[in-house]
């Protein structure tokens, strides 16, 4: 009977591809996310059926289900980097011809953290609301049912001292898109400003109390009953996606839940269609964008309302299982770039990979404590303006955002602090040590009170180079196991030390210096418009484990250091 079903299926398939009239074999590997894999499969399905073929040679396409968190990690692995938080990637996930994840960050991230990694084609072919997810009876009960409600007022209310605050929970965001397009979102209604990172601080800290390290994981949290014990004892909010609301409720639990939309709405998830770099076959090509032709065209948009998801425009087909409150279509990422037709939509539109990163860099100062030396250039230049920055200078700056960075880590770091110029240290060594990595549980203040110590030294000059080495040697010794370990060295210009070591030494030495069994990550963050960019990308070019940053504006510098600590984890590619 086996035998009977391959011969009849393999007669099928060759009788649809003679009737098409095309000859031989393109195979295309799709890796769809799993949610709209089934409505992808059904497409590549009814292509095949009709003749699917370029220049008439048949196509044949493979979709998988897969998350996008394992095709992400597989395609970082291909070009030698980590994605913060994911890990390493199972054996069985490859990388395929083309990537349907739920959302463009993932590329974004991707993008920050590979160079090589620059897909030939990204288009948006389906959507998904942010919501908050509330079991029914709660929702009711506050009267958020069918209403639109702002992230500031959900969180006041979740984040209120009483007994009666329902728990609220996120999926991991580093590894889910939803969790981390929540983070952007709760940024975005924070705002900028005075105080802005340190409420960010604080909501982010709630946010990670009842964290889930998958959604399937979280989804298991919501009530069984509608039991008032059974509510209090439960997840009593998470933020998810439209379709993962719609996908619980087919399933009809005991207990419903609302989808409460957002005011302002948050970016969706956008499920971006993308051809991968390593696709170089000029026929491959031509055939990932005839069937993208499959997943924008009029019928698709039913399929996806199968499944729970609407089109790149927030628009949906017939037999979509709208929640109670739903709108009938969703404002686009952003006005004029998103929309239906054969083009799709327009994938991550509003977004970008410095923005993404920023985020994630937030979350890991909260959630992800590890241990840094930081060290920081007080030569003379450090005293120039900055006209940006309301003409404070370069170390004023520089100061502010160490203030700031300070305030978002936990007590369950470990912070250092040098400064380096010349002639800092006994045998005209370049730096001094203000404070060693002190647990910042109990010496917080003692780490605060080096931040004034960060002056510039009059007609002092950059000792980079010894300073570089001293300090990766130092971070080495006092590693710890289970701890990200990291120099983060700030300077605005080159080399100028007469007294110190060459770069061929440098170089040369922090080769031999690297321990594959106690990495230690060194992020390089050049101040201004007169650092030697040269000078530091060779640095980075010699640590496997490194980062350079370039805030040519110094007034950036926050932002850039939120970049650094979100791609901490990241190999140098």
């Amino acid at each position: 009977m086996a035998i009977v079903v391959v011969i009849a299926g393999t007669w099928f398939a060759y009788s649809e591809l003679a009737d098409s009239g095309c000859s031989g074999s393109i195979k295309l590997n799709v890796a769809a996310a799993p949610e709209i894999s089934p409505a992808v499969t059904q497409a590549a399905q009814k292509w095949s059926q009709a003749g699917g073929n370029v220049n008439g040679t048949c196509v044949s396409v493979a979709v998988s289900s897969a998350a996008s968190a394992d095709v992400a990690s597989a395609i970082a692995r291909e070009h030698g980097v980590n994605l913060t938080g994911l890990g390493d990637p199972s054996g069985s996930i490859t990388v395929p011809d083309v990537w349907v994840p739920d959302s463009s960050t993932w590329q974004l991230r991707l993008q920050n953290e590979a160079s090589g990694f620059v897909p030939t084609k990204v288009t948006s072919v389906a959507q998904s609301p942010l919501v908050v997810a509330v079991p029914e009876p709660i929702a009711e009960s506050a009267g958020w049912q069918g209403r639109k409600v702002s992230w500031n007022a959900l969180l006041g209310q979740l984040n209120s001292t009483t007994a009666e605050a329902p728990k609220f929970g996120i999926v991991n965001p580093a590894r889910d898109a939803s969790g981390l397009i929540t983070l952007m979102s709760v940024g975005q209604s924070i705002g900028t400003g005075n105080g802005a990172l340190e409420k960010q601080a604080q909501a982010l800290t709630f946010l990670s109390k009842d964290l889930s390290q998958l959604r399937d994981e979280l989804l298991e949290r919501f009530p069984k009953s509608a039991d008032e014990a059974d509510l209090a004892e439960s997840l009593g909010a998470a933020p998810l996606s439209e379709e993962d609301v719609i996908s619980y409720n087919a399933k009809r639990p005991p207990v419903e839940l609302s989808a409460i939309y957002l005011e302002p709405s948050a970016v969706p998830l956008d499920y971006p269609y993308s051809i991968l770099p390593q696709v170089v076959d000029g026929q491959k090509v031509s055939a990932a964008q005839e069937f993208l032709k499959q997943l924008t065209s009029s019928s698709f948009k039913n399929q996806l309302a199968a499944q729970g998801l609407r089109a790149p425009d927030g628009t949906y087909g017939s037999g979509f299982g709208a929640p109670a409150g739903a709108p009938k279509a969703s404002p686009p990422i952003n006005s004029g770039t998103s929309g239906g037709g054969d083009e799709g939509g327009t994938a991550a539109a509003g977004l970008d990979a410095s923005s993404v990163s920023k985020v994630v860099g937030t979350w890991n100062a909260i959630t992800q404590p590890g241990r840094v030396l930081a060290v920081f250039d007080v030569s003379g230049s450090m005293d120039n303006v900055v006209p940006t920055a309301g003409n404070r200078t370069r170390a004023q700056v520089t100061q502010a955002a160490a203030t700031a960075g300070l305030k978002l880590f936990s007590d369950e770091w470990a912070v250092g602090v040098w400064r380096f110029s010349t002639e800092m240290g006994p045998g005209k060594r370049p730096w001094q040590e203000l404070v060693p990595i002190t647990p910042l549980s109990s010496g917080r203040d003692r780490v605060e009170a080096t931040i004034p110590q960060l002056n510039p030294k009059p007609e002092g000059n950059t000792g980079l180079y010894d300073t570089v080495l001293d300090a990766y040697n130092y971070a080495k010794s006092h590693w710890k196991k289970g701890k990200v370990n990291s120099v983060i060295l700030f300077t605005d210009g080159k080399n100028e030390n007469d007294d110190g070591i060459s770069q061929d030494k440098l170089l040369a030495e922090l080769k031999k210096a690297q321990d594959p069994t106690r990495f230690v990550r060194l992020v390089l963050i050049g101040i201004g418009d007169e650092v030697d960019k040269g000078e530091l990308n060779r640095i980075h070019d010699a640590v496997k484990y490194s980062g350079v940053y370039f805030a040519e504006d110094p007034a950036k510098i926050s932002d850039i250091f939120l970049q650094a600590i979100g791609s901490r984890t990241g190999l140098n590619g």
